[in-house]
């Protein structure tokens, strides 16, 4: 008689048991059927603590965390997608539109030929930028695939930097601009790729004549074991909200995009340099925009981190 009354005690527990894991199981299947259904902030619950069903709860709503974060970021990628396109495509489009409307100008028999001659060389400017644009954009997805290998080699940065602003020379003198360059004495020899480096100088000062305004300054210093080049001048387009987003792809101040311009210039300056071991910023002071790399001197291990308060 004891052993039935043992026996029943012990089943009737064990059916209050497995009646409090069904009740919490079809309460959780409820829950993954509504978040399933809907989109919701809402995480799993217990209806009754029974056995470990709690510790499945919290594994449950960690994956559900997981999941729904990276859907986010999903969103926030297709979203700057197809920003990207639509710029990409006002940016090509545009040049494209002008040389079409100027090559049906030459068709036209009224229009003198000196007329024609200055149509022609505004055709010949547009399909040039277009091209620069064509270019960028294939640089850039070549960079982000893997496929723009570096050969780091034992480089004079002083050479490279004097050569690069004499590129420049004419862009700056048919403006009436006349630089101030500051070149530290002797050669300064870092470990980068010439190809990479001469094309992060080219996008910095191409940027500089785009939106620069004047009071253009280039400057290469030696500064605690490292090479120090900056690019500086005035501007009215950069805000102080804009730098976090400053080398950010595709992103432009100018939102009519009217410079005609990818965005690309600075986000590739800014992979190449990481990806040589080098360092860029940019500050914004009292409408003075600098941008400025960081590479560290062969002849030093390290190079020390930059602040405006210890350079001024």
């Amino acid at each position: 008689m004891l052993l039935a009354v043992i026996f029943g005690t012990a089943a009737a527990a064990l059916l209050l048991r497995l009646l409090r894991y069904r009740k919490q199981i079809d309460h959780i299947r409820t829950q993954l059927e509504f978040l399933k259904a809907e989109e919701s902030n809402y995480l799993l619950t217990s209806v009754c603590a029974v056995g470990k069903t709690g510790e499945l709860i919290n594994i449950l709503n960690d994956v559900i965390e997981d999941l729904r974060q990276k859907q986010r970021r999903l969103r926030n990628v297709n979203q700057n997608y197809r920003e990207s396109i639509t710029s990409i495509s006002h940016d090509i489009r545009t040049p494209l539109t002008s040389v079409k409307g100027y090559v049906q100008m030459q068709k036209r028999t009224d229009i003198p030929e000196e007329k024609k001659a200055e149509y022609l060389g505004v055709v010949e400017r547009r399909l040039k930028e277009l091209g620069e644009i064509l270019n960028q954009l294939f640089e850039y997805a070549r960079i982000e695939a893997g496929e723009f290998p570096l050969t780091l080699e034992r480089m004079n940065v002083s050479n490279l930097f004097t050569e690069i602003i004499s590129l420049f020379y004419e862009d700056f003198s048919g403006r009436g601009l006349e630089p101030q360059v500051e070149a530290a004495g002797g050669a300064l020899y870092v470990q980068a790729d010439r190809n990479a480096f001469s094309r992060i100088l080219e996008n910095l000062i191409r940027n500089a004549l785009v939106h620069g305004k004047g009071n253009y300054c280039f400057s290469l210093k030696s500064y605690k074991g490292c090479a120090v080049i900056s690019i500086s001048n005035d501007t009215d387009q950069i805000e102080e909200n804009d730098l976090p987003l400053i080398f950010e792809r595709f992103y432009t101040t100018d939102l009519s995009r009217s410079r005609r311009t990818t965005g690309l210039g600075l986000a590739i300056a800014k992979e190449f340099t990481e990806q040589m071991q080098g360092n860029i910023t940019a500050s914004l002071h009292r409408g003075y925009f600098t941008v400025e790399i960081c590479f560290p001197l062969l002849c030093h291990k390290e190079c020390s981190n930059i602040t405006e308060g210890d350079r001024t």
